[in-house]
């Protein structure tokens, strides 16, 4: 047997799956966001000047395909690893004008990493951008309509959000240049963070050890480098998102992982999910036109939902969801010289919206027996009598009953049903 590829997994019951999808488009549309597609394939330069080559995206998770030809030379393709460069991309070569432009995508995303709960190589994210909104009022409506839709419409209680403020470009330097002073004096570093330290600064943030954790306690803060104006908008988010009576928790060390973030990042996370407590993080983003090839900068906000880790929280708590109900299934049994009425029948019952199943091997009580194990509502046996005399009989498999009528009144009969 040839078995699925690590870090894979196939999805075989999608009741919770389009439920939870359709819910946030649902949702997200009440907010004016439209809906794109994004090839899944991307040059791989896009990532390295979105993302940044010190990364652990662009420098070790990447699934990357290269190729050659005279015509073309050398080619270098990315499985995408996220969504916000690729949507800025389509922003740009789609020469849109009209901001701030309000869009969400849905699909897969590929990163080589470890396999663990809640973490796959293929994995799906639910994106959500809004480019060219300057104002951070813009950041405070989404981190609300997350919180909403988490809340709301998917009854989940056990989570938090936590915010930070990473203030601009000229703002970090000087905290990264403070923080480098404290690390060049701690000697118990792991060594991620040493390599970390010299290559991506912030990147320490995300550190899980113990030891560095508690190093990372007493290391100076972001939020004490923010200028006046930086100051004022940090406060007035805050202000806000209490407004709009939002909880949040502001997380001093927060930093998420990609180099394109600046001034507003959150997460929300949830200790029912173990280690890999995010499901679902974004942030500010300011400069990302400009670094992937813009002539004029969009001051931006996006954010991703991971729904594999959504869907982790959802079926711990799916017997209290509004899952929509399965529709009845009708299933045709025929003797076996009703085959072909039995095609007409189904055909007449589908064309008038009800599910319906032929089943034409094996015995009557074989296909009966089929169809209770399919879970079917009611079945319809077609044998010589009934093709002679025009009927057919419907059994309900709750109640047990049947009764026999005209083919032509079946549809009408199982509708009044």
């Amino acid at each position: 047997m040839i078995s699925r590829v690590r870090g894979t997994r196939d999805i075989l019951d999608l009741k919770l799956f389009n439920f939870a999808l359709q819910t946030i488009k649902h949702y997200v549309a009440l907010y004016h966001f439209k809906q794109i597609e994004t090839p899944v394939l991307e040059p791989v330069e896009l990532f390295k000047r979105s993302l940044g080559l010190e990364t652990d995206v662009v420098s070790k998770e990447m699934f990357v395909v290269t190729s050659s030809s005279v015509e073309q030379g050398e080619e270098s393709i990315a499985l995408r690893p996220e969504a916000t460069a690729a949507t800025i991309r389509a922003f740009l070569e789609g020469s849109i004008d009209q901001v701030p432009w309000k869009v969400f995508s849905f699909g897969p995303m590929f990163r080589y990493e470890r396999p663990q709960k809640g973490r796959y190589r293929q994995f799906y994210q639910f994106n959500i951008e809004c480019i060219g909104a300057a104002s951070l009022t813009q950041d405070a409506q989404i981190i609300a309509m997350l919180d909403r839709l988490f809340l709301t419409q998917f009854n989940l209680d056990n989570y938090a959000l936590h915010i930070n403020f990473l203030g601009t470009s000229q703002e970090r330097a000087h905290f990264k240049a403070t923080l480098k002073l404290f690390l060049d004096k701690q000697t118990d570093l792991c060594a991620t963070c040493l390599k970390r330290k010299e290559a991506n600064i912030l990147r320490v943030f995300d550190c899980k050890t113990p030891v560095c954790q508690n190093i990372y306690t007493k290391a100076p803060q972001l939020l004490d480098c923010l200028e006046q104006e930086s100051q004022q908008e940090w406060k007035t988010l805050q202000e806000q998102l209490k407004l709009l009576s939002v909880s949040f928790v502001v997380n001093p060390r927060l930093v998420r992982g990609l180099d394109y973030y600046n001034k507003t990042v959150f997460e929300f996370v949830s200790p029912d999910l173990g280690a890999q407590s995010a499901f679902c993080g974004g942030g500010r983003y300011d400069s990302l036109v400009s670094q992937i090839g813009g002539k004029v900068d969009q001051p931006s906000i996006g954010a991703a939902i991971g729904f594999d880790r959504l869907l982790l929280l959802l079926e711990m708590i799916s017997n209290k969801l509004p899952l929509p109900q399965e529709p009845a299934l009708h299933v045709i049994i025929p003797f076996e010289g009703q085959h072909s009425l039995a095609l007409l029948l189904a055909d007449t019952l589908i064309k008038a919206g009800l599910q319906t199943e032929v089943l034409c091997q094996g015995s009557v009580k074989t296909m009966m027996s089929k169809a209770h194990k399919k879970g079917a509502a009611y079945c319809l046996i077609l044998g010589e009598q009934e093709q002679q005399d025009g009927t057919v009989v419907i059994k309900d498999m709750v109640k047990g009953t049947q009764e026999t009528v005209k083919q032509i009144q079946a549809v009408s009969v199982l509708i009044n049903r």
